[in-house]
């Protein structure tokens, strides 16, 4: 493997964990707040088939961009109404909106553009452009570091270097302002938050909203990623961003390094479709499953001990 397919693996890896890293921190915002939130998957989703729908008739992926966050932010409101209002369980409202997703979306697909589904492919304005950094070209011809600039850090779209900007703004609002704190303290003794006269109700409302925007922008990038909307083409990417939030023990920055490393393994998969080592061929079935794999051992617990917000799925009854 010479270093410019190193460059072009890590460069896929930075795509395909982009819209990973916007929804594992979605999660970690609603987590945070002490709301377990499963139906990212859902919300992912919903947001893709709205955002391509919506770029595919306006001819506009900005317009696809209000329609996804838009659709992302009433999944959210929706969780919210149930778990927070109703203090129904967290579980299961974030299962039904996730079922939701998948049969509106084809449903709704199947008659608006009698594509099985799917929508009209994305051209054009309809799809984010990617951005040259200022000198790449010249910097291409320098050995070593002109590559990596040009390949890995110019060229990718703005939702990538917004998502990569959202890492250090989430740290910085969770853990240095008056908002980050309270809402930090939600997730694990509300009841002190409720004592000292602030909102837990709002505070989680507000913790929904902005995972509703993440997961919003998470699925606009799919859809311009893929030129289009398929038939369920979040493919567990809400599941896997729950998977990296626990392995990153709900910090942001840990997020980050855990979406990457989904982000490598689903590129490694797609770019070597089987690896013979020695009489023995690795299927490409293997390949492609190793982003779920690594799910199912992070979720068996070998990633050492993650001690989630001690108030996460539980609903806030007011003591009188």
């Amino acid at each position: 493997m010479d270093y410019l397919t190193i460059i072009q693996i890590l460069d896929s890896s930075v795509r395909l964990a982009t819209p990973l890293l916007l929804t594992c921190l979605a999660g970690l915002f609603s987590e945070r707040a002490g709301v377990v939130d499963i139906g990212l998957e859902g919300k992912l989703l919903i947001a893709a088939f709205l955002s391509g729908a919506a770029a595919a008739v306006s001819g506009s992926i900005w317009i696809g961009l209000l329609a996804g966050i838009a659709g992302s932010l009433a999944f959210s409101m929706i969780h919210g109404l149930a778990s927070i209002t109703f203090k129904g369980d967290q579980l299961i409202s974030g299962v039904a909106l996730n079922f939701l997703a998948a049969g509106l979306t084809v449903v709704v697909g199947q008659s608006w553009f009698q594509l099985g589904g799917r929508t009209p492919s994305l051209s054009g304005d309809a799809r984010f452009a990617s951005w040259n950094l200022p000198f790449s070209d010249a910097m291409a011809k320098i050995p070593v570091i002109g590559p990596a600039y040009d390949e890995l850090i110019s060229g990718h779209t703005a939702l990538t270097y917004l998502a990569l900007l959202a890492v250090p703004l989430s740290w910085w609002v969770l853990y240095r302002s008056r908002f980050g704190l309270r809402l930090r303290a939600v997730g694990e003794n509300p009841s002190a938050v409720d004592t000292a006269g602030i909102s837990v109700v709002r505070l989680r409302y507000a913790a929904l909203v902005i995972a509703g925007v993440l997961c919003g922008l998470a699925g606009t990038y799919l859809a311009s990623l893929a030129a289009g909307f398929v038939k369920d083409m979040s493919a567990g990417r809400g599941y896997i961003a729950l998977a990296a939030l626990i392995f990153a023990k709900w910090r942001p920055w840990y997020a980050l390094w855990a979406t990457l490393l989904f982000g490598l393994l689903e590129a490694i998969g797609n770019r070597y479709q089987s690896i013979a080592l020695g009489d023995i061929v690795i299927p490409v079935q293997f390949m492609q499953a190793l982003p779920y794999i690594l799910t199912v051992i992070i979720l068996a617990g070998f990633v050492g001990k993650a001690i989630p917000p001690r108030a996460s799925g539980q609903s806030y009854v007011k003591e009188r």
